[in-house]
């Protein structure tokens, strides 16, 4: 899951960083970065990625499944050095670091634990939040670099915690039937396709790493405290310092690498009073990312 997470967030922002910038908040950006095979295979790692987490959320906290999915940002920033020469200050080595300890604190706490079922009020929050998110989403796209990244990332986050959310309980269901059939299969794909147009819009504005890791931070924090109040996570007992710990560790890491992360793309903007610029070839996305990197 981790390392499905972790390629899925690179391939997705090579894409981006070759597709023009949009100031508007277009769901057809999702149309055009699904033209190029690039953005395909990183969804695909994504899709892959989300089934197990998907699985993993049946039993096993929020709070572990989404540190775990932020564990995905470690491996992007890995790879992308390897891949695409970003250069990563130590600063943001040592919160790598910090991350992957944090998480490994996470896994010695948690409780495997069934969920339990939300009720109707819940479904309407979450409806509730998924209009607040794409309204929020409508005016944070102005921002432009790396505070775009970092709002935008946030925004998707959220939409992506609420998702979480729902596919806990959800993950339970007992036939194909009542899986088809509950409310909380259809929130959760709104939630994750509003969430995945705000990553897109995100990867174009700077950097990778600020963009996933605010994603991952404004994630986390709100699904581990609706799974702990509502949804009958667990923490083993005399472990509850540990969680606490690896908690914010984790969280203290992807807010860190949001405040140290260098813009790691350079894109055509779109302007709607002059003609279209051409967009630069395949190849030339990647030089561009590793010169500015």
């Amino acid at each position: 899951m981790i390392v499905a997470y972790g390629f899925a967030n690179l391939l997705q922002s090579i894409a981006a960083a070759r597709t023009t910038v949009h100031h508007t908040f277009d769901p057809g950006l999702l149309l055009r970065l699904a033209g190029q095979r690039t953005y395909l295979v990183g969804l695909f790692c994504q899709v892959a990625g989300f089934v197990l987490a998907f699985l993993a959320r049946r039993d096993l906290p929020l709070f572990l499944v989404q540190a775990s999915v932020a564990a995905g940002l470690g491996v992007t920033a890995i790879l992308g050095v390897v891949v695409l020469k970003w250069r990563l200050p130590m600063a943001e080595v040592a919160l790598l670091g910090l991350l992957f300890g944090g998480i490994t604190a996470l896994v010695l706490a948690a409780r495997p634990a069934p969920s339990r079922q939300l009720g109707p009020a819940a479904l309407v929050a979450l409806a509730v939040a998924l209009a607040g998110i794409a309204a929020l989403g409508f005016f944070a796209v102005r921002l432009r670099g790396v505070p775009g990244s970092v709002a935008l990332g946030s925004l998707a986050g959220l939409a992506f915690s609420a998702a979480a959310v729902a596919a806990r309980p959800l993950a339970a269901a007992h036939s194909v039937e009542a899986f088809l059939r509950d409310p909380l299969l259809y929130l959760l794909i709104a939630h994750s396709v509003v969430g995945q147009l705000l990553l897109g819009l995100a990867m174009q504005r700077g950097s990778t790493t600020a963009a996933v890791a605010a994603m991952d931070a404004a994630g986390a924090v709100p699904a581990a405290i609706v799974g702990l109040l509502v949804l009958n996570d667990k923490i083993w007992p005399g472990r509850e310092w540990l969680a606490a710990v690896g908690f914010l560790a984790t969280l203290a890491a992807v807010i860190g690498l949001t405040r140290y992360a260098e813009p790691q793309h350079h894109h055509a903007v779109v302007d709607r009073t002059s003609p279209p610029r051409p967009l630069l070839p395949a190849g030339a996305g990647a030089r561009a990312a590793q010169r500015s990197g």
